[in-house]
């Protein structure tokens, strides 16, 4: 049995603790309506995800929405459950974090939400009521996930997750034709008429996460800014981080994405992008040029201001830390974190939002202490903070998310989707996926493309 489905079996034996609401159903074959069937991408073992026929959900607790899904999307992080890298995924759960519909049916519960309205939802499920929903910092709710396992790794759990495993609740997600949402009132966001989908969606994850690292990691204006990782948090990030002032953004990252950033890059800002490619350099303890000794040379020599790292911990560079993964003796690489560490200012900052699921051996502690590096763990962003503020920002033409958008997929399709985006294929940056409830594709994006 694969280490991630093992481990959903060992958190069954050990039980949840108290639930606040029902978790672990990451697809509708117990709780749905059996008789209506719907188009789903499914988890069926490490490197395969499968669209399949599946049931339909229907109302189970009276706060409940079923929302029509018009559009989804994949992310980077989805492919952490492709590779297994997270933990305690079971065969048949549906997937997807990000998208968007229309409200097809509500609890009784439900006071706010109206049916046949628009709505985004947040990727992380907020009960509204606890210490941390009340200040907005919604992904670390304490009442959306009960996993035990959560607890003990991390010391405490973080909110539930949509499509994220049983680790993060087990709650099915919305790359699928219709989705639960549970709590409606609190995890769905109406969308105004004259925003698009194709705009509206991108609110669910990647800007509140992009932005939340800017502001969180801290970037002051004229800040030299390094960022690691030029997917669309990435790109999203770099773009806050203009936002606040910064001088200059450095992308860290390889071909494709090096050029896919260039050719998507604001124009009136481009005396202010630099990119490295670090499958140029070399690594670790040498005398050749490396990421760090280059970042020091493009910021003056004492390196960047800020270092945000948006792409996971789970991809070695080297031998060693690609051994110690693969046997198990650690969950994720320390060397992108060092990169950030050894290459920013003294007492500059380092920014981590990708995903880093457990522990990593060899991590440069000396640099960080003697150095005064401050090293900040972004965390799952709270999108409740974010949302209104982004989506306001959207309606003035202030923020326009489709520049990252470059293909647009139907929901048959998404698990060739997911392994195109895995083999870094046809420059794809981030997809808008859209079902037969879709609206007409929004004038000025990417016209569809059928596999």
């Amino acid at each position: 049995m694969a280490t991630s489905q093992a481990a959903y079996v060992a958190e069954q034996a050990v039980g949840h603790q108290k639930e606040e609401i029902k978790q672990d159903v990451s697809n509708y074959e117990r709780f749905g309506d059996p008789k209506e069937r719907m188009k789903a991408l499914v988890w069926q073992g490490k490197q395969k995800v499968q669209v399949v026929e599946v049931a339909k959900p229907r109302i189970i607790e009276d706060g409940d929405v079923i929302l029509k899904v018009t559009g989804t999307t994949v992310c980077g992080s989805d492919l952490h459950l492709l590779h297994g890298a997270v933990i305690q995924m079971k065969k048949g759960d549906i997937l997807g974090h990000e998208f968007c519909g229309i409200v097809e049916q509500v609890g009784p519960a439900v006071k706010n939400i109206k049916v046949g309205k628009r709505y985004v939802a947040a990727f992380q499920i907020t009960c509204g009521e606890c210490f941390y929903c009340k200040q907005k910092l919604s992904s670390q709710c304490e009442k959306t996930n009960s996993n035990t396992t959560a607890k003990a790794m991390y010391g405490s759990q973080t909110a539930g997750f949509f499509g994220y495993s049983h680790f993060t609740g087990g709650f099915a997600g919305g790359q699928a034709e219709y989705v639960r949402v549970p709590i409606g009132d609190a995890n769905l966001l109406e969308i105004p008429d004259g925003v698009p989908d194709e705009k509206a969606l991108y609110l669910s994850d990647v800007l509140p996460t992009a932005y939340n690292a800017v502001k969180d990691t801290a970037v002051y204006p004229n800040d030299q800014v390094a960022i690691f990782g030029a997917g669309p948090v990435g790109q999203m990030a770099g773009v806050f981080a203009l936002g606040e002032g910064a001088s200059k953004i450095i992308f860290v990252d390889t071909e494709p994405r090096l050029s896919a950033i260039s050719g998507r890059w604001p124009a009136e800002h481009r005396d202010k992008l630099e990119v490295l490619d670090y499958k140029k350099l070399s690594f670790g303890v040498t005398n050749k040029e490396t990421v760090v000794s280059k970042l020091k040379d493009m910021c003056g020599g004492r390196g960047p201001d800020v270092a945000i790292e948006c792409a996971a911990g789970e991809y070695a560079k080297g031998w060693m830390h690609w051994l110690e993964m693969s046997l198990g003796a650690e969950t994720d690489t320390s060397e992108i974190l060092n990169e950030m560490i050894e290459s920013v200012r003294n007492y500059g900052r380092a920014g981590v939002t990708g995903v880093y699921v457990g522990y990593t051996n060899h991590f440069n502690v000396g640099s960080l202490m003697q150095r005064g590096i401050r090293l900040i763990g972004n965390g799952q962003a709270p999108v409740m903070k974010y949302w209104e503020g982004l989506l306001e920002k959207i309606q003035r033409g202030e923020l326009d998310p489709t520049q990252m958008l470059s293909h647009r997929f139907r929901l048959d399709d998404i698990d060739k989707v997911y392994y195109k985006f895995e083999a870094k294929e046809d420059n794809i940056q981030k997809v808008f996926v859209e079902t037969k409830f879709s609206f007409p594709r929004a004038e000025g994006t990417p016209e569809l493309t059928t596999l």
